[in-house]
């Protein structure tokens, strides 16, 4: 019993490692194609990649196909990825931080009440 749920645990985070490889190669062909009518053709492709194993249940087989698609993966990565502007990373990322402590910021300047 203990093979059966060790086989199934390992299944489970095969299918996780395949989900997180996926997307991670999903939002990189995004930054090599940034214009939607030039990522789709490539996102399709990329899904019949992955598609075309869905089939495969040797558990070692597997394994092999997933080191190899994350060298695949670090292999093709784009050398500078798009990052949203406001996101971690991005240029305006903080571009206007929070004021320090002790620091009031009054927003009715000059409408104030004499």
């Amino acid at each position: 019993m203990s093979g059966s749920i060790s086989y199934l645990a390992r299944r489970a985070a095969q299918k996780e490692k395949v989900r997180i490889l996926y997307r991670r190669a999903l939002k990189d062909t995004l930054t090599w194609a940034v214009h939607r009518h030039l990522f789709y053709p490539d996102a399709d492709a990329l899904r019949e990649r992955f598609d075309a194993n869905k089939n495969v249940e040797d558990i070692d087989t597997i394994d092999r196909m997933i080191a190899d698609g994350d060298a695949q993966y670090n292999k093709w990565r784009h050398p500078d990825p798009y990052i949203v502007p406001w996101a971690p990373g991005g240029s305006k990322f903080t571009r206007n931080p929070t004021p320090p402590s002790g620091i009031e910021i009054v927003y009715d300047y000059g409408r104030e009440d004499h």
